[in-house]
């Protein structure tokens, strides 16, 4: 079991029963939209029975995480996926679904948690995420993350752009981070939602 704690989150494994708010989030149009998918339409006995083989058989190179407030409210997921153990690298996507949580830095501090996982446990050695080219709110969350914008991307008939980080300005950039977290967290920095997930 791995659980994660950042200043205002913490990252846990997913569980069975998180698999109904789950359900909810993907099937909500707007959510969908924030991670150009289309929202679910299967049923809910065919999305848990996916859930649970997922649990049983997790895909190789990802991990995915169930974002909690620090009192135990699941708010959304975070998950880094396609790892590339030669290369040191993965993608990370998140989704902050509940909406009262779209701001005061939920998403900010669920993303820089698992970046620090990924650098110093997992030992990455690049982090890379595609947002949506409209969505400016969630480029600026990750900017602040430490994500650097690289180049536009069409997938998936959606214009994304491609932001990575890497290990070496991650550690560079630790103690401005540091106090970063601390300050502004009125400041709107949710939801950021990147895709795929």
């Amino acid at each position: 079991m791995v659980e994660l704690r950042g200043a205002r989150i913490i990252l846990r494994d997913k569980r069975i029963e998180d698999a109904e708010q789950d359900y909810i989030w993907r099937s909500d149009q707007e959510l969908a939209s924030l991670d150009a998918a289309f929202p679910l339409t299967m049923s809910y006995d065919r999305f848990l029975k996916l859930a649970q083989d997922q649990m049983r058989y997790p895909t190789p190179g990802s991990h995915h995480f169930a974002t909690e407030t620090l009192d135990g409210k699941f708010i959304g997921n975070c998950m880094y996926y396609d790892l590339d153990s030669v290369k040191m690298q993965a993608e990370l996507g998140i989704v902050i679904g509940d909406r009262d949580y779209w701001s005061n830095s939920y998403g900010y501090d669920a993303v820089t948690t698992l970046l620090d996982h990924c650098f110093n446990e997992k030992k990455m050695e690049r982090v890379y995420l595609h947002t949506l080219e409209w969505n400016k709110r969630a480029q600026r969350c990750f900017e602040k993350c430490g994500f650097v914008p690289v180049k536009p991307v069409r997938r998936m008939s959606h214009d994304f752009i491609l932001m990575e980080v890497f290990r070496e300005d991650w550690f560079a950039k630790a103690e401005e981070r540091l106090a970063a977290r601390f300050v502004n967290r009125d400041e709107n920095t949710g939801p950021p939602v990147s895709a795929p997930e």
